[in-house]
Parts: C-alpha cells; structure tokens; sequence
C-alpha cells in the first residue's frame, strides 16, 4: 500500500489509527502528507494565498498533515492529533 503522498513523510501515527481514519466529508481513506506537498503548502501560507474550505485564510504553516487518498483535502496534525473539522479541509487544487 503506497502510504505517503507528495514525497516521504515524516508523521508518526499508529498503522492501526490511520487504517481507521477518514475525510468527515467524502469518507475517504487519510494518508500521510508527504513532504514535498507539505513545503508547498507552507509556501503558499507564508504568500498568504491558502485558504480553509471554509473560505478563511490559512495563517499557521502546518508541521504534519493527512491528505485524502484521492489527494483532494488535506488535514491538519496538531501534536499527534489530526484536525478533522469539515470547515479546515485544505483543497489541494489551490496549488495548481
């Protein structure tokens, strides 16, 4: 199973947490974000040009991070803790 997206990740969750894990909206599987996406990411924080699917600005560069397996949404990771909340899905399509 190809566990990371984006490049080699760097989360530490249990195998077993991640195989129970899904998007709160579209149910698909969550892996780890892998690192390459994750730069992009912060990079476009930093410019000040991602935004939450809630419409809100994304103010705080993410450390660690969940995507959907369809690479669509990702999810923020907090101390270990994924940041399921609908409204703080990041869609991947803001980087293209």
């Amino acid at each position: 199973m190809d566990a990371v997206r984006g490049g080699i990740h760097t989360l530490a969750l249990e195998n077993k947490l991640l195989e129970i894990l899904a998007c709160p909206v579209s149910k698909a599987a969550l892996l780890p974000l892998g690192q390459t996406v994750l730069d992009q990411l912060n990079a476009a924080i930093a410019a000040g040009s991602l935004q939450y699917v809630d419409g809100s600005t994304v103010l705080e560069p993410l450390e660690q991070a969940l995507v959907t397996e369809d690479n669509h949404v990702v999810y923020r990771v907090v101390d270990g803790i994924p940041q399921l909340l609908p409204e703080r899905g990041i869609g991947l399509t803001q980087l293209d």
